[in-house]
């Protein structure tokens, strides 16, 4: 098999497990699979592999860790156990939830979390009536709510999400996302930092002004707090087709990043199908040692998602 790119996709990594975040890994298990990372691939920094995409010095079985978001437990855990196993990742930072702000999704899982009634009664704002008594209601819950308010016009997104959290009687926690100091200890520790938008909207859900103004937005703030020229970008939410389009694509190049990753499945070939703006990613959920190495071997197997041309 010719050499491939294998863009690994993470958002969180917890100190423990929680039963409401069944998809984020723990810091043991990212361990794990760190350790299966550098036995049997060819980690790599994401520039390094973009250049070597191009100039066809790519290793085979080369791999790249990324982190969407901006999360604190980024710098608090998944950064030692970087470092620990000299491994390096990039980390795509959406900037307006940097210091103390709370993404849509997290504000809806910690409502239904602190709800405490055995119904979580949503109607008036022309929800359901969900009944969260038990940590499985509790999940289907959260599936129920995130799926009807993903692909809400943002602004009433936000706003859903808000008056949820209020109906629920909800409280603040500790802060989910990278303070400012713990952006630049990411940097100062050699791990790469690439632009999320500001607000990580759904591009596709904006007027070309808008997605243009947040992507822009986001570039600029980052580069303000690292002083640093930020060349990668991931789309938000990341399906092509659905979450951006043509228009996005010709937007990123225009703006000066010189790659993008998705999150359509599948790896990156060097050669003439190659397209540095729509690298594919996926996630490997799979908790065994087995089953993860499979996973990854399969997604190596994928056929080439079909991409919007960017003209």
């Amino acid at each position: 098999m010719s050499a491939t790119l294998s863009i690994l996709i993470y958002h969180r990594v917890l100190a423990r497990p929680d039963p409401l975040f069944p998809g984020e890994v723990d810091a043991a298990l990212f361990e794990r699979q760190l350790r299966l990372l550098k036995r049997f691939y060819a980690p790599l920094p994401l520039t390094v592999a973009v250049q070597r995409l191009q100039d066809g010095s790519l290793p085979a079985r080369a791999a790249c860790i990324t982190f969407d978001d901006g999360y604190a437990d980024n710098a608090q855990v998944a950064l030692p156990l970087l470092q620990r196993h000299g491994l390096h990742a990039t980390f795509f930072i959406a900037t307006g939830y940097l210091d103390g702000g709370q993404m849509w999704n997290d504000t809806v899982i910690e409502a239904v979390r602190q709800a405490p009634a055995p119904v979580l009664d949503l109607r008036e704002l022309g929800l359901d009536c969900l009944p969260v008594a038990d940590l499985a209601q509790q999940q289907a819950a959260i599936a129920t709510l995130l799926g009807q308010l993903k692909y809400q016009p943002f602004a009433r997104r936000q706003q859903l999400a808000m008056l949820i959290h209020r109906q629920a009687g909800a409280t603040a926690g500790a802060p989910a996302m990278l303070s400012t100091a713990q952006l630049r200890q990411l940097q100062a520790a050699g791990m790469e930092l690439g632009a999320h938008t500001l607000s990580h909207p759904i591009l596709s859900t904006l007027p070309d002004h808008a997605a243009r103004l947040d992507i822009a937005n986001g570039k600029h703030q980052l580069e303000s707090l690292i002083q640093a020229h930020v060349t990668l970008f991931a789309y938000p939410n990341g399906k092509a087709g659905r979450d951006y389009g043509a228009s996005h694509v010709a937007m990123v190049h225009s703006l000066g990043f010189k790659a993008a990753v998705a999150t359509d499945w599948g790896v990156a070939r060097p050669g003439a199908g190659l397209d540095l703006l729509q690298l594919p990613r996926f996630t490997p959920w799979d908790r065994g040692r087995l089953a993860f190495l499979w996973r990854l071997r399969q997604n190596r197997r994928q056929a080439h998602p079909a991409r919007p041309d960017a003209g």
